[in-house]
């Protein structure tokens, strides 16, 4: 299991979200340096699969591999124990897949890892997309909980299957932190410094905010990526979570 962060730039995950290798490579060469993960997500993964493992690999990089892997237990477990098998040691599944499958994938990655003699895995769980807010809980996923209820009710189940750690807003990792414990990751997946837009993202957070709010890592994209100056964004990034980090010993 991957270790919490100790400095404020690997707390950053940096998003991916490009089409091709090239642009990829570019990005991990110029900005390794400043943050802790890369995330590799579909659209490397549906062109180039394994490639995209490969390449960070290569640069020295340590990747997140947001797979929301959401299928039969049977389906994921396999999945998963094919990428601990390829060295991907840090990703994602979809609570909502059952407690079974979230069962089934934590005991079979971790006796893979231990049969190859490497690392075992850190595998989060998916609360709720960043794009869903709450009419489309409500109406679309006929879900009568308020959107905070609803995460922490999955995020007890991914406690309780031996799941690392949950993907969740700052919002609710407050109550995360409260209600299941200083040991458990969490992982903050929209991530926008003020300076920023929001996109096509509902629940987003800052920086602080996340900080504040006792989330581990964050994730963040085109904010960075798509800065005239990626190194001086990321920076500013880091610099902001310094300043947070310091805020919260003081609060307590």
């Amino acid at each position: 299991m991957i270790e919490k962060p100790l400095y404020a730039k690997d707390r950053i995950i940096l998003a991916l979200d490009v089409d091709n290798l090239k642009e990829a490579e570019d990005l991990v060469k110029e900005l390794k340096d400043y943050v802790g993960y890369f995330k590799v997500g579909l659209p490397l993964i549906v062109n180039y699969g394994f490639e995209a493992f490969r390449l960070l690999q290569e640069h020295g990089a340590k990747c997140y591999y947001d797979c929301k892997f959401h299928d039969i237990p049977h389906s994921v477990q396999k999945a998963c124990i094919n990428l601990v098998k390829n060295n991907v040691n840090f990703f994602n599944v979809h609570i909502q897949g059952g407690s079974k499958m979230t069962s089934a994938v934590v005991k079979a990655s971790r006796a893979t890892a231990k049969a190859y003699g490497i690392e075992a895995p850190t595998i989060l769980g998916v609360t709720l997309l960043s794009s869903f807010g709450q009419k489309t809980l409500t109406t679309e996923l006929c879900v009568d909980k308020n959107i905070e209820d609803f995460v922490i009710q999955l995020a007890k189940v991914a406690k309780e299957t031996g799941l690392d750690g949950v993907i969740a807003s700052a919002e609710e990792a407050k109550r995360i932190r409260k209600e299941i414990g200083d040991d458990f990751i969490i992982l903050c997946p929209a991530t926008r410094p003020t300076w920023s837009s929001v996109n096509d993202q509902v629940r987003v957070d800052t920086p602080r905010d996340a900080i504040l709010a006792g989330v581990d890592f964050m994730v963040v994209g085109r904010p960075i990526t798509t800065a005239e100056d990626r190194v001086s964004a990321a920076k500013l990034i880091i610099d902001e979570i310094e300043t947070a980090l310091e805020d919260r010993k003081t609060l307590g």
